[in-house]
C-alpha cells in the first residue's frame, strides 16, 4: 500500500507546487516510485504557476513548467497519510498526520527572497521523507 504525502495551499501555484517538485525528486532518488503517491493542490487553484517560482526551481534542476494548479478534494485529503499545509490552513483531518508550514507566499517576492523560500521547502520535504522511509545517504 502506497504512502500518499499531500502538499496543498489556496492557489497551489507556488509553495505546494515547490513542495510537490522536491519529493517527485526524493520519490526517485530513494526508488520509492511505487511506494509513495504525491498529491497536490489548492482550495481555490490559480490559473498557473508563479513565473518566480518556476524560475527558482530550474535553478536547481527542477522543471515545473506547464503544469497547472488544481483543486485538492476534502476526500484527497482525508484519504492522505501526510498533509502540509502552506501557512493558510487549520486543517483537522482525524486520522491523518498534518503539519502546517507557515512560509511566505512567493508569488509577488523577488527572485532571493523566493530561494530563500525554496530551500527551506526543500529541507522540509527531505525531513519529511527521513522521518517516514528512515534517512537517505545520497553518496
Amino acid at each position: 500500500m502506497a504512502t500518499t504525502l499531500t502538499f496543498m495551499c489556496v492557489r497551489n501555484a507556488g509553495r505546494s507546487q515547490m513542495a510537490t517538485a522536491f519529493a517527485e525528486r526524493e520519490r526517485d532518488r530513494r526508488g520509492l516510485g511505487d511506494r509513495v503517491e504525491i498529491v497536490t493542490g489548492g482550495t481555490m487553484p490559480a490559473d498557473g504557476v508563479h513565473d518566480v517560482v518556476v524560475e527558482a526551481l530550474v535553478e536547481v534542476g527542477l522543471d515545473v513548467n506547464g503544469r497547472t494548479p488544481q483543486h485538492v478534494s476534502e476526500q484527497a485529503l482525508a484519504a492522505s497519510d501526510f498533509v502540509a499545509t502552506m501557512g493558510c490552513s487549520t486543517l483537522d483531518l482525524p486520522g491523518v498526520d498534518t503539519d502546517d508550514w507557515d512560509l511566505d507566499d512567493p508569488g509577488e517576492r523577488p527572485i532571493e527572497e523566493v530561494r530563500q523560500i525554496r530551500d527551506e521547502i526543500e529541507r522540509r520535504v527531505i525531513a519529511v521523507f527521513d522521518e517516514r522511509f528512515g534517512a537517505f545517504d545520497s553518496e
